[in-house]
């Protein structure tokens, strides 16, 4: 197990259905939680009770273009590059159905999101309405394939949703985090195996933000003067 005796508490949040799985590592216990909504979260990041809050949802939403780290990104995960894909210009966040997106984000820049992207919307809107820039130093936009690639030596050979590459991942959990720890993280849990696994291991992509030890991806802002950053 790699941990350091300074660790703070750093968290992991991916999103699930109806709500957020949020992973919790304090250093020498992880715990599993389903949140409905991120508010208390965020909250608790901004009174510094938690040193750093990986989440795998976009932040910092053009106007325009394409963010540029997103192609970057891409890149780097070979194989599992579709599973990290552009999020909608801003101009998406408050059209009310498919059809609407389709046709604002079209009116703007040419194209229209993909189904995955409009099904984030809802999750994107409750972040975007909570944070602001200033809470870029501890609320930081992350991505599962990202981190697993950097906990394994690179993109993972099977995709998530096959038991190979279920088994795989909690592979590399068990070894950074201890097999009894993950253990005890998804007893009883309350949200899809697939996301508490995605949860865990950006707690490892937090922690290594909180130590120095992760690169920054993408320095464009948006309207709003939020990062379109991406850490791994």
């Amino acid at each position: 197990m790699s941990a350091w005796a300074d660790s703070g508490i750093v968290v992991g949040v991916d999103g699930c259905p109806g709500g957020w799985s949020v992973a919790t590592w304090d250093g020498g216990e992880l715990t599993l939680e389903r949140h409905d909504r991120l508010g208390g979260l965020i909250g608790r990041a901004r009174d510094g009770e938690v040193d750093v809050v990986a989440i795998d949802m976009p932040m910092g939403l053009l106007d325009h273009d394409r963010r540029k780290s997103d192609g970057d990104l891409r890149r780097r995960l070979g194989p599992r590059r579709a599973s990290l894909f552009p999020p909608p210009i801003r101009a998406v966040l408050t059209a009310r159905d498919y059809d609407e997106a389709r046709s604002r984000s079209r009116a703007v820049c040419g194209r229209a999101p993909s189904i995955q992207a409009w099904n984030l919307v809802p999750k994107i809107r409750e972040l975007d309405d909570l944070i602001t820039p200033d809470d870029q130093t501890v609320v930081i936009e992350a991505h599962p394939e990202l981190a697993f690639a950097a906990l394994g030596d690179g993109p993972r050979p099977a995709a998530k949703s096959t038991p190979e590459g279920r088994a795989d991942r909690r592979r590399l959990l068990d070894a950074r985090f201890g097999t009894s720890a993950v253990s005890n993280a998804l007893v009883d849990r309350a949200v899809p195996l697939v996301d508490a696994l995605d949860s865990i291991v950006l707690c490892d992509l937090a922690d290594r933000v909180r130590c120095g030890r992760a690169e920054a991806v993408g320095w464009q802002r948006d309207a709003r003067g939020l990062r379109a950053t991406v850490w791994v």
